[in-house]
């Protein structure tokens, strides 16, 4: 198992509500899952800029994870992701 850590900062909500629709089929299609997501961030440690967002999302392998972000028959729903504002994802792995 790996994990990918999502970091949102919202400025287009309805590409956001778009992306939501799409994002869980697009992530079981190559075996990942959001883990958990959330609004509420809280700082342990240091002086991060926030996200308005933020999510784990599991893969089976490096593979997988990078067949999904690499799909392009994806490109459309990686599209309303980044189209809803600033959008990192790390590969913790």
């Amino acid at each position: 198992m790996i994990y990918a850590y999502v970091s949102l900062t919202v400025t287009n909500p309805d590409s956001l509500a778009k992306y939501r629709e799409q994002g869980a089929p697009a992530l079981a299609r190559h075996g990942g899952k959001v883990e958990t997501a959330t609004a509420e961030t809280s700082v342990l440690d240091g002086s991060p800029n926030l996200p308005d967002m933020a999510a784990l999302l599991s893969f089976p392998d490096r593979g997988a994870a990078l067949a999904w972000i690499n799909d392009p028959e994806l490109a459309e729903t990686h599209a309303l992701r980044r189209g809803a504002g600033a959008s990192d994802i790390v590969l913790l792995g």
